[in-house]
This record gives structure tokens, sequence and C-alpha cells, in this order.
């Protein structure tokens, strides 16, 4: 077994890219650079050391792609979630960024990459993991399987949707003037967000908020009530998409923007703390939105959202992208294991209590909510969920 020097990072790279390897090599850290051409021998290898700071691996690899390689390592080694594994792509592929994330790989660099800043997310991630592994929260096996829709809730949710649209169409056609008189701007509005099995779609709102309100998260960061450290203000944390960050760094390629890698290094790392943003008396919010949310009109047009398929009436809610990639590994995975809906178990109990919610009490009452939607007892909860809600929605606190 060999034993790592504290002073230098034990890295096992799995490929034949010499730029990388020269990279490594290369660069002036103090790193112990292991490499492995094929997943056969990086397997050999992995039993003989039984340890590695991180696993660099190539998207391509001969005989399979580095995606299915890790679903091997974790089936070969119960303990292989302490260890980072970093994915490694020549180009940006949508497809392979999305099958990454679902599959829980820690994380996706484009080349060309800094080997310095790398270096400092392989380090960030080691400490993440020990911090997860000593609060004894470790990845498992989906507890209850893939979630399958059943015939008497998508039955409701079909119902319930087609009369509520239809009665309401009145109501919103009026609130849509009124939102528009208020202040310029698109009277609807659609963002991506993570559902079922982390399957991404569009979600549909009245738009309650000034138009440039995804461009302000930074301005107004210090009133979010997830936030376990007010004190650290002079962190970055925008919503992925609404910005684009030049500089000397390098640069991570998302979905529709390019971001800087150690920027985005900084903002991983207030976000797996932060898995939610939800402001106090958010100032973002127009007059006629304050109306709209009180009384959940906003919501209306995710109706169509599950006549859709992509939401039911009850579930949990879908998450934006930025909120959803910190919740793709370790146990939170199950959380994606059931519906997402307009209302669901949080919801009815945020508005319940006079105290903010913390993150961990969400995310366990997501947890919960997946348990119940995949017993025999769904569809007579789901009725408990919406008879709460109905009660819930004339109270004074919003969430």
């Amino acid at each position: 077994m060999e034993v790592i020097s504290d002073k230098k990072l034990c890295l096992l790279y799995v490929g034949a890219d010499q730029k990388v390897v020269d990279q490594f090599m290369d660069c002036d850290e103090k790193v112990d650079f292991h490499i492995v051409k094929n997943s056969l021998v990086a397997l050999k290898w992995l039993k003989e050391h039984k340890t590695a700071d991180a696993i660099l691996c190539e998207k391509e690899i001969p005989g399979q792609s580095g995606i299915e390689f890790h679903s091997v390592l974790k089936e070969k080694f119960s303990d292989i979630h302490s260890i980072p594994f970093i994915l490694i792509a020549k180009d940006k592929d949508k497809s392979d960024l999305s099958k990454a994330v679902k599959n829980g790989i820690d994380d996706f660099y484009v080349q060309p990459f800094s080997t310095k800043n790398i270096l400092e997310r392989i380090q960030f991630l080691k400490e993440l993991k020990a911090n997860l592994k000593k609060e004894k929260i470790i990845p498992a096996k989906s507890k209850t399987g893939k979630y399958k829709i059943g015939f008497w809730k998508r039955s409701f949710d079909i119902g319930v949707a087609s009369v509520a649209l239809l009665f309401a169409s009145p109501f919103l056609l009026l609130f849509i003037i009124a939102i528009r008189l208020e202040s310029k701007g698109k009277v609807y509005y659609i963002s991506k967000r993570v559902g079922t099995g982390y399957k991404v779609f569009d979600f549909y709102k009245l738009r309650s908020m000034y138009p440039d309100a995804d461009k302000r998260i930074k301005e107004f960061e210090h009133l979010n009530q997830y936030a376990h450290n007010e004190n650290e203000k002079d962190l970055e944390h925008t919503s992925a998409g609404t910005q684009n960050v030049k500089s000397g760094g390098t640069m991570l390629i998302g979905d529709d923007n390019t971001v800087d890698e150690q920027k985005h290094n900084t903002r991983r790392k207030e976000s797996a703390k932060n898995a939610f943003i939800k402001f106090d008396n958010d100032p973002r919010i127009t007059k006629v939105g304050k109306i709209i949310r009180k009384l959940s009109i906003d919501e209306l047009p995710q109706l169509i959202n599950v006549l859709k398929g992509d939401m039911s009436i009850v579930g949990n809610r879908p998450l934006p992208q930025y909120e959803a990639e910190v919740l793709t590994t370790d146990e939170w995975t199950d959380r994606f294991n059931g519906p997402a809906g307009i209302t669901g178990l949080w919801q009815v109990e945020a508005r319940g209590r006079s105290s903010i919610m913390s993150t961990e009490e969400r995310k366990n009452l997501d947890l919960k909510y997946v348990e119940y939607a995949n017993s025999k007892r769904a569809f007579l909860i789901d009725m408990w969920i919406v008879l709460r809600t109905f009660r819930a929605v004339f109270q004074k606190e919003n969430v």
C-alpha cells in the first residue's frame, strides 16, 4: 500500500492525452501523478494502492466512456465516494455534461484548463467529502428505485390542472394586464428546472419580479434566508447563466455561458453550504408580484407543466440548475427520485411555522416525501398535502 505524503497530492490519471500528462508533470505543485491508459489497469492500480487523492479521467477511454468507468468504480469500491472524480473532455457537449451530473461525477473540465485551479478544486472536494464523511453523509443506492407516476396520481393531475386552468383563465387575464402595466417586459417567466430523475424542463410562472431580477441576486445576497454565514457577503452567488465573467484565468464552459473557473470554485464552496436561495422581503418583487405570490396566482402557469407531464400537483419543488447541481451527490440524490410538484411537504410545513426553515430541514422533508411517494399510501398523502395547501395559501408566511 502506497503512503501519500501530506505535502503531495496523489492523482490517478486515466487516459492517454499527452498534453494533460505534460501539464501535470511540469506543474510547480508537488504531485504524485500516476498514469494508466484504460479502465482495467486503473482498477488494478486502485486495488493495489487502495487510495488516491483524486481520479482524473478522460471522457473517452479505450473500451468505454469515462462516465461508464465511474459507474463501474461505484460498483467495485464501496468507499469510492470519498475520492474526487473529475472528467476531462476536449470539447463541450451538453449531453455528456448532463450525464456526468446525473451520475454524481464531482466535476467536468473542458480543455484547456489551469493545472493550479484544478488542484485547488481537488483540495476543496477532499475537504468537502471528509466533512460529509464525518457527518455520516455517504452516497447510497436509491432506497425506492426509479420513480414511476401512478395511474390515480396522473389522473388527478390531469383533471385538476384542466379544471383549474379553465376557471382561472379570467383571473389570469386580469393579472397579466396588471403585470404589464406596472413594469415593461414579458408577463411570464420561463426558467430551466430540474425535476424527476434530473430531467431538465421549461418551468412556467407569471412574472412577479422586475425584468432584471436574476442579475441582482449578488446585490441582495445578504438577505438570503438559507445563508449559513452572513459575514461571507463578499462571495459571489449569482445564478448560472445570468452573467458572463471574463478574466485572465481558465474559462469553464456552461450550457449557455462561460465562467471564470476560480470564481466558479468560490461559488461552489458557498453553494455546498447553501443549496437554496430565498430572500427575506425580496426587494426585486413588484407590487403586483406581492399580491400574486401571496395568493399563489403566479404558480398557475405551472398547471401547463402538469398537463405536459413535467410536474405533478404534489411533489418536491423542481430546482433551478444552479441549486440542483450541489444536490447530485451523496444521499441527496434520492431527492430527485420522486415527482416534481407545485406544492409539497416542505411548503405546507414551512407555512405552518413562524421560524425560518433551515436548508437541512428542507432537504430532509424532500427525502421524506420521496419515501411517501413510493409507498402504497402515496395518493392519500397527496390528498392530505393538498388540503393543507388550501389552508396555507391564506397564511402570511410566503415560502
